[in-house]
């Protein structure tokens, strides 16, 4: 009898920890990848290191605001959300969906949310698993994290055709969204950096200076903030990883969601 009892208290324990294994292993300090319990969205560790933000002289399309170009530290990993968040995550969080393409499917990035609108879609999020560690990259992380080492108009390289092999844009789209991870990701596992929706990150908008800076956060304050990465309906220049735009904080449109970044 004792012997049978032993055996199911060590079956209890292998499955046990077969079972949430996954998740622990997500939440080791040091692993390369998290998944959201909540969201079932998985985030991968974006390394830390320098770059130059911005775009060179010679950057075909390039934008005064994209200048000059200056050295950035990004002195801690982060875990980056490998897609856009979807219409089926904000779902599970906000019980709403307002999308305007809420025909394309739970796995179709969410759109026509303002900034504030994500603040409170992250604050609910947080409080759902107990943490604070979510939050919108900012400008620095985002196009430290699209760029991906690289250091061309696009991760995936200097042309057009370039760009079509990694994100859903004007020439591509059929004029919508689509769902998010059909395309080619950059070396770090990102994918729809390019295209598919404009994304929300934290900073207010700034004109860049010449500073080597580490982690910065932009401005404390301002009237408009930033998005990243173009959209379904941009031309090649506007979904370039260096090009920048910015909305009022309370503006919502059809071209625009974001993704999350996780602390560790």
């Amino acid at each position: 009898m004792i012997k049978h009892k032993y055996v199911f208290m060590v079956a209890a324990l292998l499955l046990t920890m077969f079972y949430f294994a996954p998740y622990s292993m997500a939440q080791k300090k040091g692993s390369n990848s998290f998944t959201s319990p909540t969201l079932g969205a998985k985030f991968v560790l974006i390394p830390a290191g320098t770059f130059m933000m911005g775009s060179p002289s010679d950057e075909l399309g390039r934008d005064s605001d994209e200048t000059p170009q200056h050295q950035i530290t990004i002195s801690r990993p982060y875990y980056m959300q490998t897609t856009e968040v979807t219409q089926g995550q904000w779902k599970k969080v906000m019980g709403n969906n307002p999308s305007h393409f809420s025909s394309c499917g739970d796995d179709c990035p969410v759109e026509y949310v303002s900034w504030d609108d994500v603040q409170g879609f992250i604050k609910k999020l947080n409080s759902m698993e107990g943490t604070d560690k979510y939050r919108l990259p900012t400008e620095a992380q985002w196009e430290y994290a699209a760029r991906a080492g690289t250091t061309t108009r696009f991760h995936a390289g200097v042309s057009n055709d370039d760009l079509s092999r990694a994100g859903w844009l004007k020439a591509n789209s059929g004029s919508k969204t689509h769902q998010v991870g059909q395309m080619t990701s950059n070396s770090w596992g990102l994918y729809d950096m390019h295209g598919n929706v404009y994304e929300w990150v934290q900073d207010w908008f700034h004109l860049y200076s010449a500073d080597r800076l580490t982690d910065p956060a932009g401005p404390s304050s301002g009237s408009k903030r930033v998005r990243r990465g173009g959209s379904w309906n941009s031309i090649a220049r506007y979904c370039r990883s260096a090009n920048r735009d910015y909305f009022g904080p309370g503006q919502r449109s059809g071209l625009l969601g974001f993704r999350l970044i996780r602390t560790q």
